[in-house]
């Protein structure tokens, strides 16, 4: 199978020695992504376009490269080709006419050509030719080059004609390290996953920073999410998961600052840390997913409040977006199902909360606050690789691994939807139910008098979720196949 890959339009305009850098990163980031499917994989091209080519007609892994390649930032579409040599111009029309004469029949179409390299001809004289034998060696309703129910793309390179086969968007951006790294301040819902995501797809290295009020399912629930995010959209690259215990700040918040103020004062706490952390890892910017106008605390002059603590940029993606079209967007990254589930904790609720904070007043309320504890609070953090997230979480001697499944096992396939439906589990001798992970720790139709079999793809997920689920007294041991 052949794809070929089309740059962002970004990209192309860029001065000849920034193009050349910025293709060489694609390709590395490919060579690393695609690898860990097939090591036959290979990875070419130099200026115009990116080729992927793999020796294998296997349909599911064609599926599995083509979501990757989908979900790479960098990339504007993605064709999938057929390659084929030619002498002249009639090699190309018998091509097109062994091709795509079964695809035109009762319909009406027109051709369409992009050519590159020395050739006696033009891309018209190709159109015209191919066009007309096409049409006079098929079943075609008729040529129609306005809104034709069928075009047939061709592109000729040097001596070889692609025939394209499909054509798939990609996510757009700048390939992934390329650009400085960022620091997102991640809470697990909708708007701030969506504006990680959005950082990630500009092709920014994404590091994570959660700060944790109070709740180690909810802690579980933001790494999750995180990963995800990270796997799919970011993988050529390994990040950072930082988790900040808050609850003491937000205990001397509850106790110190004016009711209507606590909005916005552990905001501020929150950007104070965060800066520092950022700094830590040489992050110029920080990202959240704040909207003017959705709580107390984002109105302009809460947020310039806000982000008068600290000297960093702070990004905002979503500031104009409305909630409606954020959770939309949720939805197409694959976040929405986390943020469904996502438990939540509640700092600070004010009944009354300031809309228009005075600098002066949050700066007399905050000379009440014992600054130690902010500062116990940046030493007490916890860094984490976002690849060995799960491993250091579990004590993987309490959990069975096993290959081959019992007769009366039920295998729970807790992978994502999204992979669900890429490459499906199917077993002639169990039955196989499906459970995303993030949604087991609510699940209500397991059964602690059966024994039930966790898969998931590299098995770390579902040896984590076992060990939850073993600890709540069911019988899980973990399914994981012999590579």
């Amino acid at each position: 199978m052949k794809f070929i890959i089309k740059l962002f339009p970004e990209i192309i305009v860029k001065s000849k020695p920034v193009r050349k850098r910025l293709i060489s990163q694609l390709k590395k980031n490919l060579k690393k992504i695609l690898n860990s499917i097939d090591e036959n994989i290979v990875i070419s091209g130099s200026w115009d376009f990116v080729e992927v080519n793999l020796e294998s007609n296997d349909d599911v892994l064609e599926a599995q490269i083509l979501e990757r390649l989908k979900n790479t930032p960098g990339i504007d579409f993605i064709l999938k080709v057929k390659s084929h040599p030619f002498s002249t111009i009639e090699d190309i029309a018998d091509i097109v006419i062994a091709n795509s004469a079964s695809q035109v029949k009762d319909k009406t179409f027109c051709v369409r050509v992009k050519r590159t390299g020395k050739h006696p001809f033009n891309s018209i004289d190709i159109e015209k030719k191919v066009g007309g034998a096409l049409l006079h060696n098929s079943e075609a309703a008729g040529v129609k080059l306005r809104d034709p129910e069928v075009t047939v793309n061709l592109e000729v390179k040097q001596d070889k004609v692609y025939t394209i086969e499909s054509r798939t968007q990609g996510l757009g951006g700048f390939p992934m390290g390329q650009q400085e790294s960022c620091l997102s301040l991640i809470s697990g819902g909708y708007d701030s996953s969506v504006a990680s995501y959005l950082m990630m797809k500009r092709g920014i290295r994404t590091h994570f920073c959660f700060f944790n009020l109070g709740g180690m399912a909810h802690e579980v629930g933001v790494k999750q999410v995180s990963h995800y995010l990270w796997e799919k959209y970011s993988s050529s690259h390994r990040v950072l998961f930082i988790t900040i215990p808050f609850e003491k700040v937000v205990d001397e918040i509850l106790t110190k600052i004016n009711h209507a103020h606590m909005g916005v004062v552990l905001k501020r706490m929150m950007l104070r840390v965060a800066e520092k952390v950022a700094c830590e890892f040489n992050a110029p910017a920080l990202v959240t997913g704040e909207c003017v106008g959705q709580v107390s605390s984002q109105t302009l002059t809460n947020l310039t409040v806000i982000d008068s603590v600290t000297d960093h940029l702070t990004l905002r993606p979503l500031i104009t977006m409305d909630k409606q079209d954020i959770i939309s967007l949720s939805r197409q990254t694959g976040t929405e199902e986390f943020a469904a589930v996502m438990p939540e904790y509640c700092g600070v609720i004010s009944d009354k909360p300031t809309t228009a904070a005075k600098i002066h007043k949050i700066e007399e309320d905050e000379g009440n606050f014992d600054f130690d504890i902010l500062e116990q609070s940046f030493e007490n953090r916890k860094v984490e690789n976002i690849d060995e997230l799960f491993k250091s979480q579990q004590n993987l001697e309490n959990i069975e691994i096993v290959t081959v499944p019992e007769i009366d096992d039920i295998v729970v396939d807790i992978r994502h939807p999204h992979e669900l439906a890429i490459s499906p589990l199917s077993l002639t001798g169990n039955q196989v139910i499906h459970i995303p992970f993030f949604k087991l720790h609510s699940q209500t139709q397991l059964n602690k008098d059966k024994s039930y079999l966790l898969y998931c793809d590299k098995g770390v997920m579902s040896q984590l979720q076992a060990e939850e689920l073993a600890a709540k007294g069911y019988c899980v041991k973990v399914l994981k196949f012999n590579s």
